[in-house]
């Protein structure tokens, strides 16, 4: 079941889903949203002692062990994409590099991505589609009016892109990924099969707000 609901993708319309990011890139593009997008983890059972890759799954961030899949919606929070699972040790720029995201940035029609500090370096490879938090220019002794200047536009940043954390807070809402204690190799199939469900729920949601 988990990949028959897997390959439906994210529901956007009715009978209209998205299944690759190429397809979420297009679909942007052609109706001028932004996209936010975002890493999160998800607990996983600890690889047995002596397994060949049981440091890959630990977080450099949380100290965990834990898988991680990159997250994408649109600018009013609903799920788009959520890719397949990568062992939590992968960075969030690697893992949307693997994904591709540059390329169809690039070779794609012109999307605005926001996104936090962890895909700072983005910006250049796409020419400004990918917009991070502003970097901090001065490290010690700020000036009072930079760090007025500088607070400013990280929180501007910030308003904008927290609806991704509410999708992903969504997300894990459904039992199966607030902590998954099944063999790690279903957690692509689950993880997407969760969001192409969650997705069918927003859109159906969204249209009876609409016509009411």
């Amino acid at each position: 079941m988990r990949p028959l609901l897997a390959e439906r993708g994210c529901t956007v319309a009715t009978g209209i889903r998205l299944r690759t990011l190429a397809q979420v890139i297009d679909h942007l593009g052609a109706s001028g949203e932004t996209a936010i997008i975002d890493g999160t983890e998800i607990r996983v059972r600890r690889p047995d002692a002596g397994h060949r890759d049981r440091e890959k799954f630990i977080s450099g961030k949380n100290k965990q062990n834990a898988v991680k899949t990159m997250v994408l919606t649109d600018s009013a929070g609903r799920v788009l994409f959520c890719s397949p699972a990568q062992p939590a040790s992968c960075a969030d720029i690697t893992h949307a590099r693997q994904l591709g995201l540059v390329k169809h940035l690039v070779n794609g029609p012109a999307v605005e991505v926001l996104a936090d500090a962890g895909y700072q370096g983005l910006g250049a490879q796409t020419g400004g589609r990918v917009v991070t938090p502003p970097h901090r220019k001065f490290k010690k002794n700020p000036p009072e009016w930079y760090e007025e200047i500088y607070e400013r536009q990280r929180k501007a940043h910030s308003s904008r892109r927290i609806r991704v954390e509410h999708g992903i807070a969504h997300l894990k809402n459904w039992r199966a990924l607030a902590r998954h204690l099944g063999r790690r190799e279903h957690m692509s199939d689950t993880i997407q099969a969760v969001a192409g469900l969650l997705s069918h729920q927003q859109t159906v949601t969204r249209g009876t707000s609409q016509r009411q």
